[in-house]
C-alpha cells in the first residue's frame, strides 16, 4: 500500500485493535510467568513464532526469502528484539502490570529522539518537544514513586521495563532504515523471531530454573502469544509503520497503558494510586503532543 501522511479511519481502527491486544498481552505474560521462567518463556515464544510467521507469509504468497545484503541488519534487529523482550518479561515478573505498561509504552519518547537524528521526515517540533518533556516526566515519576501502587513493584522491574521500551524503539527505528525497509514487515518480523529465539533460550539458564509451576493454561497462552500476538499483532504493527508516519503510529500506544492499568486492577487487584494515575496521564498527554504535526 502507498504511504499516507496521517492516520485515517481504517488505520485508527486497526491501531485500536492492536493496542487492545497488546494491553491484554501484559496480563498474559504475567500469568504465564507463573509457570515458565520469563526468559525461557520469551525464547519459546519466538521459536514457535518462526513457524507461525513463515506460515502466514506462505499463505499471503510471500514466502520467506533472503534478500542479499540484509543479514547484518537482520542479526542486529533480532538481537535488539531479544533484549527488548528479555527486559519486558523479566519486568512483568518483578513489578506490576500497570507500572510496567506506563514505562514500557513510553517508547514513542525514545523513538522520537532516534527518529529526529536518523529520519529526515520525523523532526522534533517545539510542540513535540513539550510532549517529550511531559512523557519523560511521567516515566520518571512512575519509576521514582515508591508509595501506594509503587510499593507493589520494584525498582529493578521498573528499570527493566524502561530497557524494554528502548529496545522497542530500536526495532521500530531499524524497520525504517535500509536495507530492512525494503523487505517488508513480515520479513522484518521473521528476522526478529528467528534470531531472538536461540539467543533467549541460550540466556535463559542464567535466570534460574526454566520450569516453575507449569499448567496446561500456561501452554495455551504460550501458543496464543506465538500465533496471535506475534504473528498477528506484531505484523499488523509493522504493517502500520510501513504505511503511516511512524510517530503517529507510535502515539496510539498511549492507549495501552490506560487499558493495562485497568486490566491490572481488575485481574490482579493492583492499586491505582494518585501517583501512578498522574504518571500515566503525563505519559499519555506527552505522546499525544508528540503526534502533533506542527
Amino acid at each position: 500500500m502507498p504511504r499516507k501522511d496521517r492516520i485515517d479511519a481504517a488505520g485508527g481502527a486497526m491501531l485500536l485493535g492492536v493496542m487492545l491486544l497488546l494491553a491484554a498481552n501484559q496480563i498474559i505474560v504475567k500469568v504465564v510467568n507463573e509457570g515458565l521462567q520469563p526468559v525461557f518463556f520469551a525464547g519459546l515464544r519466538s521459536v514457535l513464532a518462526v513457524g507461525f510467521v513463515a506460515g502466514w507469509m506462505w499463505f499471503r504468497g510471500r514466502p520467506v526469502r533472503y534478500t542479499p545484503g540484509t543479514w547484518r541488519a537482520g542479526l542486529l534487529i533480532g538481537t535488539i528484539f531479544a533484549a527488548e523482550f528479555l527486559c519486558l518479561f523479566l519486568a512483568l515478573d518483578l513489578t506490576t502490570v500497570g507500572r510496567a505498561a506506563i514505562i514500557f509504552y513510553s517508547m514513542p519518547v525514545w523513538f522520537a529522539l532516534m527518529a529526529h537524528v536518523g529520519l529526515p521526515d520525523e523532526r522534533i517540533t517545539p510542540v513535540r518537544a513539550v510532549g517529550l518533556a511531559m512523557a519523560f516526566a511521567g516515566t520518571a515519576w512512575a519509576i521514582l514513586d515508591r508509595s501506594g501502587g509503587g510499593a507493589e513493584g520494584s525498582l529493578a522491574g521498573d528499570l527493566l521495563a524502561l530497557g524494554g521500551a528502548l529496545g522497542w524503539a530500536g526495532t521500530a527505528f531499524m524497520t525504517r532504515l535500509p536495507p530492512l525497509k525494503a523487505v517488508g514487515p513480515e520479513m522484518q518480523l521473521f528476522w526478529m523471531v528467528l534470531v531472538s529465539g536461540p539467543l533467549l533460550l541460550l540466556a535463559a539458564p542464567l535466570f534460574g530454573p526454566l520450569i516453575r509451576d507449569l499448567q496446561p493454561v500456561h501452554l495455551f497462552w504460550l501458543v496464543f502469544q506465538a500465533s496471535v500476538v506475534v504473528a498477528g499483532g506484531f505484523i499488523a504493527w509493522l504493517s502500520l509503520l510501513a504505511i503511516y508516519p511512524a510517530s503517529s503510529v507510535a502515539s496510539f500506544s498511549f492507549l495501552t497503558p490506560v487499558l493495562s492499568l485497568t486490566l491490572g486492577a481488575l485481574v490482579f487487584g493492583e492499586t491505582l494510586s494518585p501517583a501512578i494515575l498522574g504518571a500515566a496521564a503525563l505519559v499519555a498527554a506527552g505522546i499525544v503532543l508528540i503526534n502533533r504535526r506542527v
